[in-house]
């Protein structure tokens, strides 16, 4: 299990990532975090300096992503896929990876989550599984 508060989850990534580069023995979510962030390089630098991401704060003002939700959602998505949860969610992501490549369906994927998980929280409701597979469905339509 990640820790809950944003500085535990943080030095969780920090220590994933510290294992990776240092090839010490990882637990299975350490290596799952370690290989989406060994495929985000701009963050590589970021993520060995502690001080300088554990308080941080990412805004839309600031004008950059937060790189932790970034890969986040490349985690929740790996998991979706995994088990195949929202069901179809598993043969969208094949299709869409065949087209665009596994990394490139996933950060198209993302877009669609973030929303239906931005509409849940604004709605203070669970996200809408429906209107989810919808909205992947209409962009696995659209990479035809």
């Amino acid at each position: 299990m990640l820790p809950n508060d944003r500085e535990g989850l943080r030095a969780f990534y920090l220590q994933a990532w510290r294992k990776r580069r240092e090839r010490l023995p990882a637990e299975p979510l350490e290596i799952q975090v370690a290989d989406v962030i060994e495929l985000h390089p701009e963050y590589h630098a970021l993520l060995e300096d502690p001080d300088a991401v554990l308080d941080r704060d990412w805004t839309p003002e600031s004008g950059q992503g937060n790189p932790f939700l970034h890969m986040g959602l490349h985690l929740a998505l790996r998991e979706q896929v995994g088990t195949d949860r929202p069901a179809g969610i598993a043969a969208l992501h094949r299709a869409l990876a065949a087209r665009v490549g596994r990394h490139e369906a996933e950060h198209l994927m993302a877009e669609c989550l973030a929303e239906a998980l931005w509409q849940a929280q604004r709605n203070n409701s669970l996200p809408d599984e429906v209107s989810y597979m919808e909205a992947l469905q209409a962009l696995e339509r659209a990479q035809r």
